[in-house]
């Protein structure tokens, strides 16, 4: 279903069809049913499935949050964006590996072909962090990874109490945290990552990273250990049990995030503006 027109129609797909057709940034109605990753464009990506979480709220397409209270009762609806949401024990659906990891999550993972070595991409998303999101540190919160078929992530990009950070799972090297957005400017306002990768296990490989259009890191060397990289983005807390620990409580407070303009392509054009 291109262009605007006829998107009103995606509503009634959504009630019908867990939200098949509706597209995120387009303009139609919040539905209340469970969202299908499959009703969102992401460039040159293959598909992506739900990951370890099946809570209908946990993935929901929304009205934009920074605009739609602002255009509530004028007939303009919100362009709809990609929610994730987190709560206490959710640590799986009917497999719930995580539950005996130490882990909670709601993310949605890459599939099909994912990303070679030797591959190179170019890689955006849009990201917010409500004004009221709880920082849980000590536990380690990513919007965001690149993660490694059959071995362990690559590059992850967390949240804390000061900022949204690259960490550096490859190279080992210090320091792996790498600051793209300081606490102050991180809430209630969306960002704008953009990532060039060569993927390789050799020197060869480069990862750059871009936020608000701003270079905040660029390097070469390897950028993978294993033979395929995949996406993986939402809400993923690791080490639940520090937070408890550290507060003297049996349960992580609940989360929420939002996502939009998730694009893989083969050039920063292809990327959209």
């Amino acid at each position: 279903m291109a262009g605007k027109q006829g998107l009103w129609i995606v509503a009634a797909l959504c009630v019908l069809a867990g939200a098949m057709g509706a597209k995120a940034g387009d303009m139609v109605p919040q539905t209340q049913q469970p969202a299908s990753p499959d009703a969102v464009s992401r460039g040159n990506f293959g598909p992506f499935v739900r990951s370890l979480n099946d809570r209908a709220y946990g993935y929901q397409l929304v009205p934009d949050p920074a605009v739609a209270a602002d255009r509530a009762g004028s007939g303009q609806p919100a362009r709809i964006v990609e929610k994730f949401e987190v709560h206490p024990g959710d640590c799986g659906g009917d497999n719930a590996i995580d539950c005996g990891r130490d882990r909670e999550r709601s993310e949605l993972s890459e599939r099909g072909a994912r990303n070679p070595a030797g591959s190179t991409y170019w890689y955006r998303w849009s990201l917010y962090i409500p004004t009221d999101f709880v920082d849980v540190s000590p536990t380690k919160v990513a919007l965001g990874q690149f993660h490694q078929e059959d071995s362990h992530p690559a590059w992850m990009f967390e949240v804390d109490g000061s900022g949204y950070h690259l960490d550096d799972h490859v190279t080992g090297k210090k320091p792996r945290y790498h600051t793209l957005i300081k606490a102050g400017d991180l809430r209630g306002r969306w960002h704008d990552i953009v990532v060039f990768a060569h993927w390789s296990k050799d020197d060869s490989g480069i990862l750059r990273v871009w936020a608000d259009n701003d270079l905040k890191f660029d390097y070469q060397g390897p950028t993978m250990t294993a033979e395929k990289i995949y996406f993986k983005y939402g809400l993923y807390r690791s080490f639940v049990s520090r937070y408890q620990n550290a507060n003297e409580t049996d349960k992580v407070p609940a989360q929420t995030v939002y996502f939009t303009n998730v694009r893989r392509a083969d050039r920063r054009e292809g990327l959209g503006s």
